[in-house]
């Protein structure tokens, strides 16, 4: 009797050992499958954060500019470019900083006007108000106003006498530089010429003109 309950005893122990044994062993797999299912978590989660980041670079990059965007490019580009073209205007100004208006204007008329821009030297003369048109007759109609004759240094170069308006604008008055003998001529044609002279007057309206002609035309001026 004490046989078999020591034979009962030794396999109710071994039974239990297995149990617990048994037990153990599922506990490891199944923490080893909650590892293994908690790596593969955040291996998708980076897989799905790389993919996320890659679309989102991607969109960036092809995302087509805006109009807003592209208007503000464009006026940007604008402004630069204006500020480039005030630079360059400052630049031109300051060449003729050094002279005064009133030879700046002498040139821009020639400029303008002269027949002829290959001349050695400009000259300057300034007639006044009821000076004869024909300095050489005595029966010339007289200028109505102060009148500056340009002229180069040869006849062939012609001449431009104008009076200036101080709004941009002059009167052109289009007298010979140098008048033929009036000897042959009948007793009041010349002061009928004269007359028309001033009849005939145009008013012009004086070009910036460029900057660097300008300047080489003043430094061979010569005022009289």
């Amino acid at each position: 009797m004490r046989k078999l309950q020591k034979i009962f005893y030794c396999n109710a122990a071994l039974l239990l050992i297995a149990l617990l044994l048994a037990g153990c062993t599922g506990s490891k797999n199944e923490e080893s499958k909650q590892s293994s299912d908690t790596d593969s978590a955040v291996q998708s989660e980076q897989i799905h954060n790389k993919t996320e980041n890659s679309n989102k670079i991607g969109k960036d990059q092809s995302e087509p500019t805006t109009a807003s965007e592209e208007s503000a490019m464009d006026e940007s580009s604008e402004t630069s470019s204006e500020e480039v073209k005030n630079e360059e205007k400052g630049k031109e100004d300051n060449v003729l900083a050094a002279y005064s208006s009133e030879k700046i204007e002498y040139a821009r008329v020639w400029l303008q006007l002269g027949s002829n821009q290959e001349i050695d030297e400009l000259n300057v003369r300034h007639i006044s108000a009821g000076k004869p048109i024909n300095p050489n007759d005595n029966t010339s109609a007289s200028y109505p106003e102060d009148v500056i004759q340009l002229a180069g240094s040869r006849l062939v170069d012609g001449s431009v006498t104008y009076h200036g308006n101080g709004d941009g604008t002059i009167h052109v008055y289009n007298v010979p530089l140098r008048w033929d003998s009036a000897d042959d001529l009948d007793q009041g044609v010349m002061q009928e010429v004269t007359e028309n002279i001033i009849k005939n007057a145009k008013k012009v309206y004086v070009d910036p003109g460029d900057n660097e002609k300008i300047k080489q035309l003043i430094d061979i001026m010569m005022i009289h």
